[in-house]
Parts: C-alpha cells; sequence; structure tokens
C-alpha cells in the first residue's frame, strides 16, 4: 500500500514528465495570440478554455517526448534523474498518460473553443514528436525544424480567439520562430558535450569551436530584433518602439560578448536574456494593440 508520501512523489513525477517550464512558455504564447487575434473585448471563458486545452496537449506532448527518449536522457547528467531514466516511473505508465492527456487536450479544444484550435494543436504534437524529435539524433537541422512546432502555440490561440489566422497571428509566429534560436542554441553551446554523449546533433560537427553556431546566434537575433519593430507600422506607437528597442538592447549586447567568447557562461546569459526578452516583447504588442 502506497503511503502518502510516496504518493506525492509520483504525482510530482507526473507534473514533472509534462515539462511545467516549458508549458508557462507555452501558455504565454498561446494568451498572446489569443489577446492580438481578439476582436473585440477578451473572452475571458474563451481564453481559459483555448489555456486549458492547449496545456493537456502540450502536457501529453512533453511526456511522450520523455518516453521515446527515456534511454537517451539517461545518458545525459542534465536528464538523468527525470522520472522515466531514473526508474521512478515506467515506460508504460508514462506511455498512457502521454496518450490520454493529449487526446483529453484535443478533444477539450473540439468542444469548449473551435476544430481549428485543434487540429493546430494536434498537429504541434504530431510534428514535434514524428519529425522533430527523431531528427535530433539525425541532423543539427532539427532545431530549425523543431522551431515551427514551438512557434504553433501562438497560432492556437489566434484560432481560439478568431478561428481564423490572420497577419498579426503570423507576424507573432515569426518573432518566436526566430526567438527560438538564440534560446536553445545557446542551451546547445552549453551542453554540447552532455549532448555528444546520448548522441544528439544539436550542432554541426564541422562547428568544432562553435564559431558558426555564434555567428548564427548573432545573425538569427539581429534578425528577431527586426521582426519586433515590424508591428510598429501597424501600431505607431512611439512606447511600443522604445520598449522593444530597451528590450532588445540587453539581448543583442549579451549575444555580442558571446560571439568574441567560447565561454559556457556567457551562452547562460544569453539564455536568460532571452527569457527576459519574450514576455517583454509579448506584453507590449498586447499593449500597443489597445
Amino acid at each position: 500500500m502506497e503511503t502518502e508520501g510516496s504518493i506525492q512523489s509520483k504525482l510530482r513525477d507526473y507534473c514533472a514528465l509534462t515539462k511545467p517550464e516549458v508549458n508557462l512558455l507555452v501558455l504565454m504564447t498561446t494568451s498572446a495570440g489569443f489577446g492580438l487575434a481578439s476582436p473585440g473585448a477578451l473572452d475571458l471563458a474563451r481564453l481559459i478554455n483555448t489555456l486549458l486545452g492547449t496545456l493537456l496537449v502540450a502536457s501529453g506532448t512533453a511526456t511522450l517526448n520523455q518516453w521515446v527518449e527515456r534511454v537517451w536522457d539517461g545518458r545525459m547528467r542534465r536528464t538523468e534523474r527525470r522520472p522515466l531514466p531514473s526508474g521512478r516511473l515506467s515506460a508504460r505508465a508514462a506511455f498512457w498518460f502521454g496518450v490520454l492527456v493529449s487526446i483529453a487536450g484535443g478533444v477539450y479544444l473540439e468542444l469548449t473553443v473551435n476544430r481549428l484550435a485543434a487540429l493546430l494543436a494536434i498537429s504541434t504534437l504530431l510534428s514535434y514528436l514524428l519529425i522533430y524529435t527523431p531528427l535530433k539524433r539525425k541532423t543539427p537541422l532539427s532545431t530549425l525544424i523543431g522551431a515551427f512546432p514551438g512557434a504553433m502555440p501562438v497560432l492556437i490561440g489566434s484560432a481560439g480567439a478568431s478561428a481564423t489566422l490572420g497577419r498579426q497571428a503570423w507576424l507573432l509566429f515569426s518573432i518566436v520562430f526566430l526567438w527560438q534560436f538564440p534560446h536553445f542554441l545557446s542551451i546547445a553551446l552549453m551542453y554540447r558535450d552532455d549532448y555528444a554523449r546520448a548522441g544528439y546533433k544539436m550542432l554541426p560537427a564541422f562547428d568544432r569551436d562553435g564559431n558558426f553556431t555564434r555567428s548564427e546566434i548573432v545573425i538569427l537575433t539581429i534578425m528577431l530584433v527586426i521582426a519586433t519593430v515590424l508591428p510598429v507600422i501597424d501600431s505607431r506607437s512611439v512606447i511600443y518602439f522604445v520598449g522593444i528597442l530597451m528590450a532588445g538592447v540587453p539581448l543583442l549586447y549579451q549575444v555580442g560578448k558571446l560571439a568574441k567568447s567560447k565561454s559556457s557562461f556567457l551562452a547562460s546569459r544569453v539564455l536568460h536574456s532571452s527569457i527576459f526578452h519574450l514576455p517583454v516583447v509579448l506584453a507590449l504588442m498586447i499593449a500597443a494593440k489597445h
């Protein structure tokens, strides 16, 4: 008979399978997509339904991803203590948990929001698990491929609000798409050896000194900052323009420092700057609309 402590431990492990820290980003970008696409006053009940359904699908996706990668996660120091490689949860239990949560999310979106939001959520799950996940062990282009499902919550939010995908939705999609490169490439630089132990090809084999990847980060961060300024054309908001520049400068500064150094510490500074940058940009975009 399981004790209260063991039950709480199991619940914590199931929660860990859903990657709550990633889901926070998913909910944030979904909310931004919903807010920008809302034709009038914010429909709070519809927003909550959209977020809940998206959260369920995202949680199922994260769980099934860890189920697929459980053997390789056990070879990396940063993931070896996860519930599956450590043996705290069985693979069978995790698989069915992921399947049931994913299906529940898709059905919930279909019933309470609309079919487009449900289809986008399920297509995100399928592209992440069936395309991005296996490509991580085959080619560094997986980062590019994975950025598409990574930016999809924006479109789910937009579809939830208006059942359409307008220009603003695609602009926000491009911002989140580009944002993922400085964020995830800096992680790849920080844990290059760890990824290599598990056979993940997150960085090009020819880029042994990391110069190519750091150049990628610089170019794509500049593109990201330019993309964040584009909404000014619509809003004509001086406050938005100044705010966007203030948000972009710290990120560009850290990226510039990383470009001149091979320090893992500086890669972590880029990572943390990117975490600060995105919510500020999303908040400013919502504020500029109103």
